[in-house]
């Protein structure tokens, strides 16, 4: 009787454990995903086109053909005031499903429905296991490091204008 219950006990251990494995898979995917879209939505359009240009793409289909509306964009004073309406920003919108059944989103500020599209198809591809690791390394890196030369560059200009001030001490007795 012992053993079955040491039995028993390994396979509910085994069975939580490969639970664990499937959230911790899940949660890297979703920190994947979001790593990505970081990347991708301060890209230009044409970037990204060009960076898929020298791609494969998959067969897809457009869920969501790009479509532009208006978001409400809230505030709070100081951070922990009170909300209230500042207002409304353009917004594109996109999904993508490859013929594996990824789905992507994408959303962009703007009108730029080419964009969304786009990023969308990245979003989907990500999520492959056929197409992620080539999408990573082929679109989603060499973006990242565009993106990174830009704000280290603009972080260069900046810090040519700073000005220090200091005060003087009048002599006075």
């Amino acid at each position: 009787m012992k053993l079955s219950i040491i039995i028993d006990n390994f396979d509910a251990a085994s069975s939580v454990r490969g639970s664990v494995d499937r959230v911790t898979q899940h949660n890297n995917q979703q920190a994947q995903r979001k790593a990505a879209m970081a990347v991708l939505a301060h890209a230009e359009a044409g970037e990204i086109a060009a960076r898929l240009r020298d791609f494969t793409l998959p067969d897809h289909q457009d869920l969501r053909a790009p479509e532009s509306g208006l978001v409400m964009l809230r505030g709070r004073v100081g951070g922990d005031g009170a909300p209230f309406n500042l207002g409304e920003a353009t917004v594109s919108r996109a999904a993508v499903r490859l013929a594996s059944g990824e789905v992507g989103f994408g959303y962009t500020l703007g009108r730029d429905g080419e964009k969304a599209r786009l990023i969308a198809l990245c979003d989907a591809l990500v999520q492959s296991r056929d197409f992620g690791g080539a999408v990573e390394r082929d679109v989603i890196a060499p973006l990242r490091e565009q993106l990174m030369v830009r704000r280290e560059q603009a972080a260069a200009e900046t810090a040519a204008t700073k000005v220090d001030f200091y005060t003087m001490v009048r002599g006075e007795g």
